[in-house]
């Protein structure tokens, strides 16, 4: 049995996990601190690829950084990277359609914090890294955790979005199964010929 396509699903998705975790906290803590108009349309913005088909998620991703497209363009005249059609594009397709699972549960999270936790260590004279690190992300700890297993859950079943951008080079454990039961179906239907 060939243990690639398992081994790279669990790769694209633990690398897209953790780019997930730190972009969903940042994003999350910044945002739940706005006001409520511009948290809202910021909102709608991010959490758009949850609530979009992962297939045109995955046209949107083509039409951005297509290799004809300006922004495909721009990355691969000035860094040398194409960003399609590659084994990272994976990675990059599962960051942006697990990143709204992350981000809205930790913004959650962020947002049900007693904020007198905050003030009192600011009292002491506590730095906001510190009074971030060491009082607010240990009381946020069960959101912050759920949002990291459902992004990585997210991202280890992503398939619509990848699909799109990297599936002629890239081997993923869905393919495989899907090309394994289309194999042993034929198997099945020759025999009863």
């Amino acid at each position: 049995m060939d243990w690639y396509p398992l081994w790279n699903s669990l790769r694209i998705a633990l690398i897209s996990c953790a780019a997930v975790f730190f972009l969903g906290i940042f994003a999350a803590y910044y945002i739940a601190r706005l006001p409520r108009v511009v948290k809202g349309v910021l909102d709608v913005l991010l959490t758009l690829p949850m609530v979009l088909p992962p297939t045109v998620v995955g046209y949107f991703l083509l039409l951005l950084f297509g290799a004809k497209r300006p922004l495909g363009i721009f990355f691969m005249q000035q860094f040398g990277v194409k960003l399609v059609m590659n084994w990272y594009s994976a990675i990059f397709a599962s960051i942006v359609v697990a990143f709204p699972l992350m981000y809205r549960t930790a913004r959650g999270a962020f947002e049900s914090f007693d904020e007198t936790l905050a003030w009192s260590a600011q009292t002491l004279g506590q730095s906001d890294p510190w009074i971030f690190w060491r009082v607010r992300m240990p009381a946020c700890r069960q959101g912050i955790l759920a949002g990291t297993v459902l992004a990585f859950a997210r991202a280890l079943g992503e398939y619509g979005a990848t699909s799109m951008i990297a599936v002629t080079y890239v081997t993923f454990l869905h393919v495989t199964f899907v090309r394994e039961m289309l194999l042993l179906l034929e198997k099945n239907l020759r025999h009863w010929k």
